[in-house]
């Protein structure tokens, strides 16, 4: 397989015609081996226009995926993260975004709920010669404002927060950890049209938010969802 050729194709066929046309963007997913980051047995499908399985259903943490990748092209291009920002990335799966991320911004912290996806990309990152992101093991729906121990930089604040996943709403806590002027991406919603959420804090109790596109994506784990009951 020819590479190089693939993505050329998945940028000028899948991503510029998705509206992404930043060039540093652009630059960027030329630069970063996206079939570094595929599972093995899928890394055919690196640069289709499509989710990737990153674990079997039998596995502790089943249909985790990445995302497709005009997906994570638009997402970056709609946070357009600046070198001295810091981010928290929730939901690592391969590495990939994580690896876009750091590129773009100072420090990433990401976190992984599958430990042996958590490892799978530490590897990755480490391969790509990628020093600038840590990949932690844990919950990313759990409180992180009650860290523990005040130096935990899960306290945050974070200049960017990114949901690789979709949830139903997004927690109030993870709003908290954004930076005056901070930027929150999610994909927010149900089946079979969810809304790329962009939210940025514009003061102390005060934030704006867009939904300037549609998709849809596997759910992040234990984000609380709507109660289905009814009469």
């Amino acid at each position: 397989m020819n590479y190089e050729q693939a993505r050329f194709n998945m940028i000028e066929q899948q991503i510029r015609p998705w509206e992404v046309l930043d060039n540093q963007v652009l630059s960027l997913l030329a630069v970063v081996k996206r079939e570094d980051f595929v599972p093995l047995a899928h890394r055919a499908l690196a640069f289709v226009d499509m989710e990737i399985p990153l674990t079997a259903k039998l596995q502790q943490h089943p249909d985790q995926c990445m995302l497709a990748p005009k997906v994570e092209a638009r997402i970056l291009q709609d946070l357009a993260v600046q070198k001295h920002e810091k981010v928290l990335e929730i939901g690592t799966g391969s590495g990939y975004m994580a690896a876009l991320l750091a590129h773009r911004g100072q420090q990433v912290i990401t976190l992984e709920i599958d430990p042996d996806l958590a490892e799978r990309a530490r590897d990755n990152l480490q391969k790509a010669g990628i020093y600038n992101a840590e990949v932690r093991t844990g919950d990313g729906a759990a409180n992180f404002a009650q860290a523990v121990a005040s130096s935990d930089p899960l306290r945050g604040p974070f200049d960017v927060i990114v949901l690789s996943g979709s949830v139903a709403e997004v927690p109030a806590a993870l709003l908290n950890l954004l930076k005056v002027g901070g930027r929150l991406s999610a994909i927010v919603g149900f089946e079979p049209v969810m809304r790329a959420t962009l939210i940025t804090r514009v003061a102390d109790s005060a934030w704006h938010t867009t939904q300037a596109w549609d998709t849809v994506a596997e759910r992040l784990m234990h984000f609380p969802e709507p109660s289905t009951f009814s009469f």
